[in-house]
């Protein structure tokens, strides 16, 4: 009963089976959940293929909210609002009807969007720069891609209006491709916004992807430092032994041995028997002489 109690303690407070928080900090499965997700939407456009990927999204703000530091108490309940809010989407995504597929769209962006604001505050309130932190940096620009495709998909299905210009056709994928070609401002003109609104969300996302590259995840790589082997976990820092005092030449005392374990420093004062005051041993006899 104590080991399980300690347990559930552990997850309450945010340590994970290292004792550590920083040992739910793997950013790892969460990239490759957003990688599933875009390559499921960039191949297959059925609806329950949709609703996968919004399941996957649900997955990757579950996998955020494990690496935070909120409460046990707070992240049930945001538990609970993004189950109940995914299946509601999921019903409107598989209605096949404007409405409903642009507010799936719409809560598929703010399931994202906090996703990414956890996993950057995450990153950013770690000691150290580990591989975990560029894992992590790579899943919010990932994730903000992703975001903001979904805003253009409620754009379009909210409105009522064509997106694009010249009637370009308007789905998850063009939605995705124009998201990503924004954000890396690779620019390559294939497909505009027709609106207003389009054209300044997509300015908002360049100016956010500039920013976000320039600024967080080149701060990451200019100090990211691989762990010390033999050191245990990252961040800790070997112990340093002191060195002994050694004293300089021509002052060493002479120590003469009173007890085991205890020495007595001759004084300026103290005696010392000179070489013919000794007694003769018995090894110290004179030579005969030659006969």
């Amino acid at each position: 009963m104590t080991a399980v109690s300690s347990a559930r303690r552990a997850l309450r407070d945010g340590a994970g089976p290292l004792g550590s928080p920083d040992a739910h900090s793997r950013f790892g499965l969460l990239l490759l959940v957003l990688i599933a997700s875009y390559l499921l939407s960039a191949f297959t456009l059925s609806k329950i293929a949709q609703s996968i990927e919004l399941v996957l999204f649900l997955a990757a703000l579950l996998l955020a909210l494990r690496t935070s530091h909120l409460t046990y108490r707070w992240r049930v309940v945001l538990v609970v609002i993004t189950v109940t809010g995914t299946l509601v989407a999921a019903a409107g995504q598989l209605s096949g009807t404007d409405a409903g597929i642009g507010l799936a769209a719409l809560w598929r962006a703010l399931m994202l969007l906090l996703a990414a604001l956890i996993i950057v505050r995450r990153v950013l309130a770690r000691p150290t720069v580990t591989i975990q932190s560029i894992y992590g940096a790579i899943s919010a620009y990932l994730i903000i891609g992703l975001m903001f495709a979904a805003i253009y998909s409620a754009i379009s299905h909210l409105s009522g209006a064509p997106f694009f210009v010249n009637g370009e056709t308007a789905n998850t994928q063009t939605f995705q491709y124009f998201s990503f070609t924004t954000l890396t401002t690779l620019g390559y003109g294939d497909f505009t916004a027709a609106g207003s609104g389009g054209r300044a969300i997509a300015v908002m996302e360049a100016v956010v992807g500039q920013v976000f590259l320039a600024t967080l995840v080149a701060r990451l790589v200019a100090a990211f430092r691989a762990p010390a082997e033999g050191f245990g976990p990252p961040g800790k820092v070997p112990p340093v032994v002191p060195a002994r005092r050694r004293a300089p030449p021509g002052k060493a005392a002479a120590v003469t041995s009173r007890a085991p374990g205890r020495a007595r420093r001759a004084g300026p004062g103290s005696r010392r028997p000179s070489p013919g005051s000794r007694r003769p041993g018995p090894d110290s006899r004179p030579l005969p002489p030659p006969g």
